[in-house]
Protein backbone atom coordinates (compact mmCIF):
# COMPACT_ATOMS: atom_id res chain seq x y z
CA UNK A 1 0.00 0.00 0.00
CA UNK A 2 1.63 3.24 -1.16
CA UNK A 3 -0.83 5.57 0.61
CA UNK A 4 -1.89 6.06 4.24
CA UNK A 5 -5.31 5.38 5.78
CA UNK A 6 -5.80 5.90 9.51
CA UNK A 7 -7.19 2.75 11.22
CA UNK A 8 -10.36 4.64 12.24
CA UNK A 9 -11.26 5.32 8.57
CA UNK A 10 -13.29 3.05 6.27
CA UNK A 11 -12.49 2.40 2.59
CA UNK A 12 -15.23 0.68 0.59
CA UNK A 13 -14.73 -1.61 -2.42
CA UNK A 14 -13.71 -0.45 -5.89
CA UNK A 15 -11.73 2.58 -4.74
CA UNK A 16 -8.56 3.86 -6.40
CA UNK A 17 -6.25 5.88 -4.11
CA UNK A 18 -3.09 7.45 -5.52
CA UNK A 19 0.43 7.15 -4.18
CA UNK A 20 1.31 9.40 -1.26
CA UNK A 21 -2.30 10.23 -0.37
CA UNK A 22 -3.25 10.42 3.33
CA UNK A 23 -6.71 9.82 4.78
CA UNK A 24 -6.80 10.76 8.45
CA UNK A 25 -9.14 9.98 11.38
CA UNK A 26 -12.78 8.91 10.98
CA UNK A 27 -12.91 9.24 7.19
CA UNK A 28 -15.08 7.21 4.84
CA UNK A 29 -14.38 6.65 1.13
CA UNK A 30 -17.39 5.10 -0.60
CA UNK A 31 -17.36 2.85 -3.66
CA UNK A 32 -16.35 3.87 -7.18
CA UNK A 33 -14.16 6.76 -6.03
CA UNK A 34 -10.91 7.79 -7.69
CA UNK A 35 -8.44 9.88 -5.66
CA UNK A 36 -5.20 11.16 -7.17
CA UNK A 37 -1.66 11.22 -5.81
CA UNK A 38 -0.37 13.21 -2.84
CA UNK A 39 -3.77 14.27 -1.51
CA UNK A 40 -4.60 14.91 2.15
CA UNK A 41 -8.01 14.44 3.78
CA UNK A 42 -8.39 15.66 7.37
CA UNK A 43 -10.54 14.26 10.14
CA UNK A 44 -14.21 13.42 9.39
CA UNK A 45 -14.05 13.58 5.59
CA UNK A 46 -16.57 11.56 3.56
CA UNK A 47 -16.00 11.01 -0.17
CA UNK A 48 -18.36 9.60 -2.74
CA UNK A 49 -19.69 7.43 -4.12
CA UNK A 50 -18.73 7.97 -7.78
CA UNK A 51 -16.50 10.98 -7.13
CA UNK A 52 -13.31 11.85 -9.01
CA UNK A 53 -10.57 13.85 -7.27
CA UNK A 54 -7.32 15.01 -8.87
CA UNK A 55 -3.75 15.10 -7.56
CA UNK A 56 -2.40 17.20 -4.72
CA UNK A 57 -5.69 18.36 -3.21
CA UNK A 58 -5.89 19.33 0.47
CA UNK A 59 -9.22 18.77 2.21
CA UNK A 60 -9.31 20.00 5.80
CA UNK A 61 -11.51 18.55 8.57
CA UNK A 62 -15.28 17.92 8.34
CA UNK A 63 -15.89 17.87 4.58
CA UNK A 64 -18.32 15.69 2.61
CA UNK A 65 -17.74 15.40 -1.13
CA UNK A 66 -20.96 14.20 -2.75
CA UNK A 67 -21.77 12.55 -6.09
CA UNK A 68 -21.78 15.20 -8.81
CA UNK A 69 -18.69 16.97 -7.42
CA UNK A 70 -15.51 16.83 -9.50
CA UNK A 71 -12.25 18.26 -8.16
CA UNK A 72 -9.22 18.93 -10.37
CA UNK A 73 -5.57 19.04 -9.22
CA UNK A 74 -4.14 21.16 -6.37
CA UNK A 75 -7.46 22.39 -4.96
CA UNK A 76 -7.62 23.55 -1.32
CA UNK A 77 -10.82 22.87 0.65
CA UNK A 78 -11.00 24.77 3.95
CA UNK A 79 -12.34 23.30 7.19
CA UNK A 80 -16.07 22.54 7.31
CA UNK A 81 -16.82 23.84 3.81
CA UNK A 82 -20.01 22.37 2.35
CA UNK A 83 -21.04 21.03 -1.05
CA UNK A 84 -24.68 20.54 -2.00
CA UNK A 85 -25.82 18.33 -4.87
CA UNK A 86 -29.57 18.89 -5.29
CA UNK A 87 -31.22 22.32 -5.70
CA UNK A 88 -34.54 21.54 -3.99
CA UNK A 89 -34.06 18.64 -1.53
CA UNK A 90 -36.96 17.15 0.40
CA UNK A 91 -36.65 14.40 2.99
CA UNK A 92 -39.75 12.65 1.60
CA UNK A 93 -38.79 12.81 -2.13
CA UNK A 94 -35.79 10.90 -3.53
CA UNK A 95 -33.92 13.20 -5.93
CA UNK A 96 -30.48 11.57 -6.14
CA UNK A 97 -30.87 11.30 -9.92
CA UNK A 98 -31.24 15.11 -10.07
CA UNK A 99 -27.77 15.84 -8.68
CA UNK A 100 -26.17 18.78 -10.47
CA UNK A 101 -22.49 18.78 -11.40
CA UNK A 102 -20.14 21.02 -9.45
CA UNK A 103 -16.63 21.49 -10.85
CA UNK A 104 -13.62 22.87 -9.00
CA UNK A 105 -10.88 23.79 -11.47
CA UNK A 106 -7.17 23.41 -10.88
CA UNK A 107 -5.58 25.34 -8.03
CA UNK A 108 -8.68 27.06 -6.65
CA UNK A 109 -9.07 27.72 -2.91
CA UNK A 110 -12.29 27.32 -0.96
CA UNK A 111 -12.19 29.00 2.46
CA UNK A 112 -13.44 27.70 5.79
CA UNK A 113 -17.23 27.31 6.20
CA UNK A 114 -17.98 28.12 2.55
CA UNK A 115 -21.20 26.70 1.09
CA UNK A 116 -21.17 25.83 -2.62
CA UNK A 117 -24.64 25.46 -4.10
CA UNK A 118 -24.56 22.70 -6.72
CA UNK A 119 -24.31 23.30 -10.44
CA UNK A 120 -21.48 25.85 -10.41
CA UNK A 121 -17.90 25.91 -11.65
CA UNK A 122 -15.12 27.50 -9.62
CA UNK A 123 -12.43 28.67 -12.05
CA UNK A 124 -8.70 27.95 -12.00
CA UNK A 125 -6.84 29.61 -9.12
CA UNK A 126 -9.98 31.43 -7.95
CA UNK A 127 -10.22 32.19 -4.24
CA UNK A 128 -13.48 31.92 -2.29
CA UNK A 129 -13.29 33.72 1.07
CA UNK A 130 -14.31 32.13 4.36
CA UNK A 131 -18.04 31.88 5.04
CA UNK A 132 -19.10 32.69 1.48
CA UNK A 133 -22.19 31.20 -0.15
CA UNK A 134 -21.44 30.48 -3.82
CA UNK A 135 -24.57 30.47 -5.99
CA UNK A 136 -23.07 31.06 -9.46
CA UNK A 137 -19.92 30.36 -11.46
CA UNK A 138 -16.67 31.97 -10.29
CA UNK A 139 -14.20 33.12 -13.00
CA UNK A 140 -10.60 31.96 -13.05
CA UNK A 141 -8.38 34.00 -10.66
CA UNK A 142 -11.41 35.80 -9.18
CA UNK A 143 -11.57 36.74 -5.49
CA UNK A 144 -15.12 36.27 -4.18
CA UNK A 145 -16.67 36.44 -0.74
CA UNK A 146 -19.94 37.29 1.00
CA UNK A 147 -23.48 35.92 1.01
CA UNK A 148 -24.20 35.56 -1.81
CA UNK A 149 -20.57 35.53 -2.97
CA UNK A 150 -19.62 38.49 -5.13
CA UNK A 151 -16.35 39.34 -6.84
CA UNK A 152 -14.06 41.75 -5.00
CA UNK A 153 -11.01 41.65 -7.25
CA UNK A 154 -8.49 39.23 -8.69
CA UNK A 155 -5.76 37.02 -7.24
CA UNK A 156 -2.56 35.62 -8.68
CA UNK A 157 -1.73 31.95 -9.01
CA UNK A 158 0.03 32.30 -5.63
CA UNK A 159 -3.17 33.65 -4.04
CA UNK A 160 -2.23 37.32 -3.62
CA UNK A 161 -4.67 40.11 -4.43
CA UNK A 162 -3.62 41.90 -7.59
CA UNK A 163 -3.38 45.68 -8.02
CA UNK A 164 -3.51 46.92 -11.61
CA UNK A 165 -1.69 49.89 -13.13
CA UNK A 166 -3.20 52.32 -15.64
CA UNK A 167 -2.49 49.82 -18.44
CA UNK A 168 -4.43 47.03 -16.73
CA UNK A 169 -1.22 45.17 -15.82
CA UNK A 170 -0.46 43.65 -12.39
CA UNK A 171 2.67 42.01 -11.00
CA UNK A 172 2.51 39.29 -8.35
CA UNK A 173 4.75 40.18 -5.38
CA UNK A 174 5.32 36.47 -4.75
CA UNK A 175 7.17 35.50 -7.93
CA UNK A 176 7.07 38.51 -10.26
CA UNK A 177 4.58 36.91 -12.64
CA UNK A 178 2.41 39.36 -14.55
CA UNK A 179 -1.30 39.48 -15.28
CA UNK A 180 -3.29 41.46 -17.81
CA UNK A 181 -6.96 42.32 -17.44
CA UNK A 182 -8.68 42.04 -20.83
CA UNK A 183 -12.43 42.28 -21.41
CA UNK A 184 -13.28 41.17 -17.87
CA UNK A 185 -10.93 38.19 -17.86
CA UNK A 186 -7.54 37.83 -16.22
CA UNK A 187 -4.75 36.58 -18.46
CA UNK A 188 -1.51 35.22 -16.96
CA UNK A 189 1.45 36.33 -19.08
CA UNK A 190 3.95 33.47 -19.39
CA UNK A 191 7.29 34.33 -17.79
CA UNK A 192 9.16 33.91 -21.09
CA UNK A 193 7.17 36.88 -22.45
CA UNK A 194 7.92 39.10 -19.44
CA UNK A 195 11.48 39.95 -20.47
Amino acid sequence: MNYFVHPSSVIDDNVNIGEGTKIWHFGHVLSNVSIGKNCSFGQNCVIGPDVTIGNGIKAQNNISIYPGVEIEDEVFLGPSMVFTNVINPRAFIVRRHQAKKTLLRKGCTIGANVTIVCGVTIGEYAMVGAGAVVTKDVPAYALVYGNPAKQHGWVSKAGYKLEFDENGLATDAYDGSQYQLEQGQLICIPSSLQE
